[in-house]
């Protein structure tokens, strides 16, 4: 069986009840990064063996996972913060049990985009999570289309980043286009900036930021 087991955003209190006993029922827990999991399971005293699985090595490795898994072994996947599959790993392993009948069961836990979304202020009935934006090919066939949705609209982006997409946002969408910036997510820090596209990229232009960061934008009108 597989397990799909979000872990906390920044907040080590986050961690579920029944997320923790999983991690300490299974044989193995599938983890993105070992270093930044360890420090997870010696806060909740989980003593389980870890194996990477990230971008890098998910499609090398799949076929050898489903066969332990076909064998009788029980995993969990956790990645460094929030649910597996969100703009992280999983999607392959988890299509590849289904086609091999192997059950998978996801916790309900923590994501970035929810509560940053509820923060915002901008309708939450109705919207559309993108994730991270194309880097190049792409780009701009994607700003173009999400210029026009009328659905409020997420994204995901990392700070060294962040000041020049608000910069492109405010070009395609329009400056006065109203947004929020979520970062530092359940930690000491955390910040919720809501504001015009234009003013957002302006304040954070004159301070340095940290953390994972999501965008939340109004639909078009």
């Amino acid at each position: 069986m597989l397990y799909l087991v979000p872990t906390p955003l920044g907040n080590l209190k986050d961690m579920t009840f029944r997320g923790i006993e999983v991690l300490q029922s299974v044989d193995v827990i599938l983890c993105e990064d070992t270093r930044t999991s360890s420090k997870l399971l010696q806060h909740y005293q989980i003593q389980k063996p870890l194996s990477p699985y990230h971008q890098h090595n998910e499609h090398k490795i799949v076929g050898h996972l489903i066969d332990q898994l076909k064998a009788g072994k029980n995993f969990a996947l956790i990645t460094d913060a929030g649910t597996p599959a969100i703009s992280d790993p999983a999607f392959l392993l988890v299509r590849d049990c289904i086609k091999e009948g192997i059950k998978v069961e996801c916790l309900p836990g923590a994501t970035a985009f929810v509560p940053a979304l509820v923060n915002s202020g901008i309708p939450t009935n109705r919207f559309v999570f993108e994730g991270f934006l194309p880097l190049k090919k792409g780009r701009q066939t994607m700003l173009k289309e999400l210029a026009v949705e009328p659905r409020t609209i997420i994204l995901y982006e990392s700070p060294m980043r962040l000041v020049k997409t608000l910069k492109e946002l405010a070009v395609y969408f329009g400056a006065d286009r109203l947004a929020s910036v979520s970062r530092e997510l359940t930690k000491m820090f955390e910040e919720n900036k809501q504001g015009s596209l234009q003013d957002l990229a302006v304040y954070f232009e004159s301070k340095s930021v940290k953390g994972e960061i999501v965008i939340v934008i109004a639909g078009a009108e």
